[in-house]
């Protein structure tokens, strides 16, 4: 991965959405990031593979703005197969094939809100509704899952959290898995719907994530809110 794409100097201007910059343009000067960026030189210098592309391991935040945010799903880590990782949590690149995750997530959605289920791991159309489709770590080493936790990343999407939740307006935060669960720590409950759920993996879907109606139950906390709900339809072909 070519990290001065990632961060030139400490500008993001080319990087991050205006609203995103003004939240976390300060982060990038902190030793954990440095520490950071230099852990993906090294790799990139060795010839490892990084997942996503440059380009794409901040597409959730350019595709959802820092203003328009009203419902965050969190993930754990990219895909580490290639071409699989585009930078928004459970999604896939048009042409490959739905992980049984994202199968299972729009087994639900059919379920809960009568969505019919694609084919593709087309995500784009909810982040541009203002769903926050966010890793807990944003870098993968190819074939080797979980390779980048512990460098950095988890402090610089707690930051990412936090700065939601500090948010007047109340937003969505759906939190499947004992990972996600954890971040939920950060976000006030009061102020916030957060709900919880098992993970969709096929290893942990029947035990809790198939019933929890967590989209309809997010569109009417929104409308409850006075916020547009989302049209959590896809389109047919990616």
């Amino acid at each position: 991965m070519d990290t001065a794409e990632m961060v030139e100097s400490t500008k993001m201007s080319t990087v991050l959405e205006s609203g995103w910059q003004k939240q976390l343009a300060s982060e990038f000067t902190e030793p954990y990031m440095l520490h950071l960026k230099e852990f993906l030189q090294t790799s990139k210098n060795s010839k490892k593979i990084i997942y996503p592309k440059s380009q794409d391991v901040f597409q959730a935040f350019n595709l959802t703005p820092f203003e328009d945010t009203k419902v965050v799903i969190l993930g754990q880590d990219p895909y580490h197969g290639p071409n699989q990782a585009i930078g928004l949590c459970f999604a896939v690149a048009p042409g490959i094939k739905v992980p049984p995750s994202l199968q299972n997530i729009y087994k639900e959605l059919k379920a809960d809100v009568n969505i019919p289920i694609v084919q593709h791991g087309n995500l784009i159309p909810w982040a541009k509704q203002g769903v926050f489709l966010l890793n807990s770590v944003l870098t993968v080493e190819a074939g080797k899952p979980a390779s980048h936790q512990g460098k950095g990343w988890e402090q610089f999407t707690n930051t990412v959290i936090q700065r939601l939740n500090a948010q007047d307006r109340p937003l969505v935060f759906l939190l499947w898995g004992a990972y996600a669960q954890k971040k939920g720590a950060l976000v006030d409950a009061n102020k916030h719907l957060v709900l919880q759920a098992a993970h969709p993996s096929p290893f942990a879907a029947a035990r809790g994530f198939f019933g929890c109606r967590h989209f309809s139950k997010t569109n009417e906390f929104l409308i409850r809110t006075g916020q547009t709900p989302i049209d959590w339809h896809l389109p047919e072909q990616a």
